[in-house]
């Protein structure tokens, strides 16, 4: 049966209904609030969704509620926005002319110097004292991750951060009074149908469900497929490509879903990151620690799991961590799909293992279980602890026989060569043999079989060949009962 297409974008602009009928498959949601709606209190900064100045809410229907979310406006494109509440600041101001109480408490707590980062400052905490009107600190310095100050500093922004629930309740927020009304609208948005504007090359779709995507794709096989755009969006503002014809796949439902079967979880491709976040550290708490450090709150929010495997990129964070849980991949091009080993699917750089017409439709993963005779974890290394592309990272699986020795073991490295990789020779090194320092030592000469890094700004190859020789002298020591101290926290690093 063909799916019914729609010609115009519906969503809801703070207050207002808004219908586009006319939108670039590039059109960013910062430039149409500035230039088309004259909203100029988001800003520009970077352009990259790394400083946080252009940061709106974001709210969505999820499981019959709604959901706000802080996104970068700068990478955020119009064609995901159909169905959504899109709001700004200018949506704060309080019915009395006076101050939203997320604003107010920056002006006492003197949380703006020159202000133009302020804007972005107060949708992330706004969102943040939606959710959590009395946030802990980890809660608020995990919230304005995203969010970069050059003047003020930020512990005047935490202090107001502290301080905000004393200026009113949230029930008396004009989000949280619109809510049920705001719902109701979006919900009659939901037609259904799939959405097309544009003509020729110069056009995007949104497609009404996920067989619907299969029959666009196929059709259009060489169109951009955008899921979160944390990436895409980059391709826009920095090297200023053509991603027309787009596919715009963020809010397709059924990639969207999560389950746990059978010691198998299965996560859809445009799961994002803070919506697996809970989920996923519940029952393998290492990728909760790593979820933690990829990029800001706004780019969790929006950046998917399946679009972190699907680009290929030799830094991605995730396709290292799967690999070594020994997870596998299911691509789908029309009615028929073909699961294959994460690992597999990584070719060279810039190619992967993905045909014509098919797309990543979800990602298996084995859960580990965990004990003394089994580890798994998940290292970072960056020159900055938040919000920072690796350098490298390494990801170890272990399961040991009774008798300490050797029985499985997967490394997998990002940063280290032109895709996502194992360190083979390494493992085979390592295969049988006692897990004791002597038999680490003598793997790590095995290192440049596997490896030759290259070096560029992050890092050069000797400090990433070192660094990762390094990484599996640590999970030696974390899972061998060391007594010496392996973190250290950033209170007793500044002492």
């Amino acid at each position: 049966m063909a799916v019914k297409i729609r010609n115009e974008l519906r969503f809801i602009l703070n207050e207002c209904d808004v219908v586009l009928k006319d939108a670039a498959p590039d059109l960013t949601l910062l430039d149409w609030l500035r230039l088309s709606r004259n909203l100029r209190g988001t800003k520009e900064g970077c352009a990259e969704g790394d400083c946080g100045a252009c940061t709106v809410l974001v709210g969505k229907r999820v499981d019959g509620g709604l959901v706000y979310e802080g996104v970068n406006a700068c990478i955020r494109f119009m064609g995901s926005l159909d169905g959504c509440h899109i709001v700004t600041i200018e949506h704060l101001a309080c019915d009395n002319g006076g101050l939203h109480p997320v604003q107010q408490a920056m002006v006492d707590f003197h949380g703006s110097q020159c202000g133009f980062c302020t804007p972005g400052f107060v949708m992330a905490l706004y969102g943040l004292w939606m959710s959590a009107p009395n946030p802990s600190d980890f809660a608020i310095e995990k919230a304005l991750q995203g969010n970069l100050c050059r003047c003020t500093g930020y512990e005047p922004i935490i202090r107001s951060a502290r301080a905000i629930s004393t200026y009113g309740a949230v029930a008396d927020d004009p989000l949280a009074r619109e809510r049920q009304s705001i719902a109701q609208r979006l919900a009659a948005m939901d037609d259904g149908l799939r959405v097309e504007l544009g003509e020729a090359q110069g056009r995007f779709i949104v497609p009404a469900n996920i067989d619907d995507l299969a029959t666009v794709l196929e059709a259009e096989p060489t169109a951009t497929v955008i899921a979160g755009a944390t990436d895409v969006g980059l391709w826009v503002t920095k090297m200023m490509r053509d991603i027309s014809p787009a596919i715009f796949i963020g809010e397709v439902k059924e990639l969207r879903s999560m389950r746990e079967e059978n010691d198998i979880i299965s996560i859809g491709a445009c799961v994002t990151y803070n919506e697996g976040f809970a989920f996923l550290t519940r029952h393998i708490p290492a990728l909760g620690h790593l979820i933690a450090r990829i990029g800001g709150e706004q780019i969790r929010n929006a950046g998917t799991i399946g679009g972190n495997i699907a680009n290929g990129s030799p830094i991605g964070d995730m396709p290292p961590a799967l690999i070594a849980l020994g997870s596998t991949l299911t691509l789908r091009k029309g009615s028929e799909r073909r699961t294959i080993l994460l690992e597999d699917f990584f070719i060279a750089y810039g190619k992967q293992d993905r045909r014509p017409g098919e797309f990543v439709e979800a990602v298996h993963v084995p859960v580990p279980q965990l004990g003394s005779d089994c580890h798994y974890a998940v290292h970072k290394i960056s020159k900055r602890h938040e919000e920072d592309i690796t350098a490298t990272l390494g990801a170890f699986y272990l399961e040991l026989e009774k008798d300490g020795t050797v029985k499985t073991v997967r490394i997998a490295y990002g940063g280290m060569a032109a895709t996502p990789k194992r360190a083979g020779v390494v493992e085979a090194a390592l295969i049988g043999k006692p897990w004791e320092e002597a038999s680490i030592e003598a793997a790590l000469g095995a290192y440049e079989q596997d490896f030759a890094p290259l070096s560029d700004m992050r890092a050069t190859s000797t400090y990433r060949m070192l660094v990762a020789k390094n990484l599996l002298r640590r999970f030696y020591l974390e899972t061998s009962g060391a007594k010496i101290p392996i973190r250290v926290s950033r209170q007793k690093a500044a002492a």
